[in-house]
């Protein structure tokens, strides 16, 4: 049974989606790859009181790593790609090929960027820390000036 609950962050609201009591989404506002709303179940806070506390201490800086049980569905290629988005530490990014490359798949940087794309459970599976070859900031679901401004929180250097 599917359940919802929305909350705020400073990144605008959250919407939190639990499969079984297990978070399987984590969706910003207008984001890119959002799944219909009527797909996220009936509303209810109850699975979400841990989900909830660990966010509020990543917002609060005091907290670098998330432990929450996580149900992501998607292809074996998809859930290698973010597994791989887990083990990049905060404050720090990764190109799409360094992750194509961490995989054992050096050639498939355009694959490891749509995968990343469609990460369901955005910021604690954080795809915002995967950045352009270059270095330059690239797409991203919740849009260019929310990665942005999630890099900046986590290195220290927010404006807020």
């Amino acid at each position: 049974m599917k359940q919802y609950t929305v909350i705020d962050s400073p990144y605008g609201p959250l919407t939190l989606v639990a499969d079984d009591g297990v978070l399987c989404g984590l969706y910003m506002t207008d984001q890119r790859h959002r799944p219909p709303e009527e797909t996220f179940g009936t509303p209810d806070d109850t699975p979400f009181a841990e989900a909830g506390e660990q966010l509020s201490a990543y917002f609060a800086g005091e907290l670098t790593r998330f432990s929450l049980q996580l149900r992501m569905d998607g292809t074996p290629f998809q859930r290698s790609v973010w597994d791989q988005l887990t083990r990049i530490p905060y404050g720090e990014t990764r190109s799409y090929g360094e992750l194509a490359a961490a995989l054992g798949k050096p050639n498939a940087s355009r694959a490891v960027g749509l995968a990343n794309g469609r990460n369901p459970i955005g910021i604690i599976v954080p795809c915002h820390r995967v950045i352009g070859a270059g270095g330059g900031l690239t797409g991203y679901g919740g849009g260019l000036d929310r990665k942005r401004r999630l890099l900046d929180f986590e290195r220290g250097t927010a404006l807020f």
